[in-house]
């Protein structure tokens, strides 16, 4: 007899691919006015998965170890919960109306598994497995808005670039397999060594996850695909998407290449420095604030390289700390810009210049987000950027801590021109006042608790560092 016990380990996957079907199958046959309701019903099944990831489960692993669950991987999915659900709640406005929002909830969900799959995996096919499942819906999120020439390009662009990281990384992973002969992370650590084969492996498989986090050089995707995306799609890419990325890595460093920790770590430097450098330096001439924040979010995935290179707990706490605030700091900017694009059509940096006459309560939150994006105390985003130094320099890291607190300085110039135009310049002639859907509002409050409670509750990093140093 089968003992399908084994599966409660799967429970958040479950639930997942549960309210997937559910989902798919009211759009499918739900009434015209039955499907007024989809999108209420897309949000409380989103909150229901978030209330089910944060109850006490199993933990171990199923089908001879390619699939692990463990306390970190539960909090980890949780955070990409919480970011979609957000996602959603921004979706409101783009969605309703169309005959085809329905797609949107069951395309983005299908990409959350395989981002699932990507964190749980004990095998690196199935992370490989997780990335494809991951990254080939999200093209289609790209270009959603299909009439749309930029989304159209947005789609075409990711598609190509995630085909290309893809065959890259096979070709990484293809090596690690005739150097070693297995894929498992737990046979696999002990037969990683400094072999060229293995090192040459090793280099091309990190290629393929740099892509999906928007490290340079592999961040050329970044700007034109996060200007064409619908705007919530943008959302999703730069703080879900590359969560999930992140996660992957820290655990792939971790449980596989430990022992040539010497050799990615020097990897990892370089990147980490040319990331945060190139990211701020092109941000400051963008005029489009899609594209500002695309080459934020470049500069901020060099930030969080500090606490991944480390390979210690203490570093895994400071990263996934970081990406939990990154989030709802990223989520609360697009929330902003969602709204004033739903309203006014424009995207441009300079349809913000006296932002605060008119909408002095978004004016509010896009600055308290900026502000912690920047890691101005007291918001979350200076305890997370401290943290994430902290770890660094207690390896002795004290060159590329100074040269990130100096870019510090280069970032908080041009998040500043941000707040420049919305406070001091001249009011735009064709400034309005927007007032955001009921849903983006509950996000916007969501997002701003966040932002300022996060660094103030102590527990919250207590219990990621209890987990970390747990593994």
């Amino acid at each position: 007899m089968v003992d399908f016990s084994d599966f409660a380990v799967m429970r958040q996957e479950l639930c997942l691919i549960a309210v997937f079907v559910f989902l798919l199958v009211y759009d499918i046959f739900a009434s015209g006015r039955a499907k007024e309701y989809l999108y209420l019903t897309a949000c409380v099944l989103m909150g229901v998965l978030i209330f089910v990831g944060f109850l006490p489960t199993n933990y171990g692993s199923i089908f001879g170890g390619m699939y692990v669950n463990n306390p970190m991987t539960v909090f980890m999915k949780n955070i990409l919960n919480i970011g979609t659900f957000l996602v959603f709640l921004q979706s409101y406005n783009r969605l309703v109306g169309t005959f085809r929002h329905g797609e949107f909830y069951v395309i983005t969900l299908a990409t959350l598994l395989g981002m699932y799959l990507m964190i749980s995996a004990g095998n690196l096919m199935m992370l490989f497995i997780g990335i494809e499942t991951a990254s080939l819906p999200m093209a289609c999120l790209a270009a959603f808005d299909k009439y749309n020439e930029k989304s159209a390009e947005a789609g075409a662009k990711y598609i190509l670039m995630t085909a290309l990281a893809s065959g890259v990384m096979m070709f990484g992973l293809s090596y690690l397999y005739g150097a070693t002969g297995t894929f498992y992370f737990e046979d696999l650590s002990p037969l990683i060594d400094k072999s060229p084969m293995v090192i040459f492996g090793f280099v091309f498989f990190f290629a393929g996850l740099a892509f999906k986090i928007s490290i340079v050089p592999f961040h050329l995707w970044t700007a034109d695909v996060y200007e064409g995306a619908p705007t919530p799609v943008t959302a999703y890419l730069s703080a879900v998407s590359k969560g999930a990325a992140v996660f992957a890595l820290i655990f792939s460093l971790w449980h596989v290449f430990g022992n040539i920790a010497e050799v990615w770590h020097h990897i990892l430097w370089g990147l980490s420095v040319l990331t945060i450098v190139i990211g701020n330096l092109f941000a400051i001439g963008q005029k489009d604030i899609k594209r500002f924040f695309a080459f934020s979010s470049i500069s901020q995935a060099g930030y969080i390289l500090l606490g991944v290179m480390g390979g210690t707990a203490e570093g895994m706490t400071a990263t996934v700390y970081y990406v939990l605030v990154y989030l709802f700091s990223n989520m609360a900017v697009f929330g902003v810009i969602s709204a004033m694009e739903c309203e006014t059509g424009r995207t441009d940096i300079a349809s913000y210049n006296g932002f605060y006459k008119k909408n002095p309560k978004l004016a509010f939150i896009m600055m308290l987000a900026v502000f912690s994006l920047a890691g101005i105390p007291p918001f979350a985003g200076f305890f997370s950027k401290f943290f994430i130094f902290a770890a660094a320099a207690r390896e002795g890291e004290y060159l590329l801590v100074f040269i990130a607190l100096l870019n510090t300085v280069i970032s908080l110039y041009y998040y500043l021109l941000i707040i420049k135009a919305m406070f001091i310049s001249p009011v735009d002639e064709k400034a309005r006042s927007i007032n955001p859907d009921g849903y983006n509002k509950l996000s916007l409050i969501l997002c701003t608790i966040g932002i300022l409670i996060i660094g103030i509750i102590s527990g919250i990093y207590e219990y990621i560092g209890g987990i970390s140093f747990g593994m």
